[in-house]
């Protein structure tokens, strides 16, 4: 069984498209419209948006709205990243457990995603 797709509910697919395509470099999927947008990776897994009607931010760490999943992202520098993707549109909760370890960031549509340093050995 292959992963092929991972599918985040939001309520402007291109828009939050454009924030991940900027902070990832992935390309546009061909048939991206106003309804549902996606990127590409280069192993062929797609990041899919898609519009959903009355959709209602996650509130991390709160759980009135639970964020049911999150992506993990691993950069060289966690400064120079959060800096990047905080311009980008980007917002970073007060809550942060990861320390000095990860840094916890919500995309513009309020999706929770975690920046890692890349382990270098691997």
């Amino acid at each position: 069984m292959d992963l092929t797709a991972i599918t985040l509910d939001c309520s402007d697919p291109l828009a939050l498209a454009a924030f991940y395509q900027q902070a990832t470099g992935l390309e546009w999927h061909e048939k991206s419209h106003r309804e549902f947008a996606g990127l590409r990776g280069g192993d062929g897994l797609l990041i899919g948006f898609q519009r959903v009607a009355g959709y209602r931010a996650p509130r991390w760490p709160d759980q009135a709205v639970p964020q049911q999943i999150h992506l993990d992202f691993a950069v060289d520098d966690l400064d120079e990243a959060e800096a990047r993707l905080l311009e980008l549109g980007a917002v970073k909760p007060e809550y942060q457990p990861g320390g000095d370890r990860w840094r916890v960031l919500a995309d513009p549509a309020g999706h929770p995603f975690c920046l890692t340093r890349r382990n270098k050995g691997a």
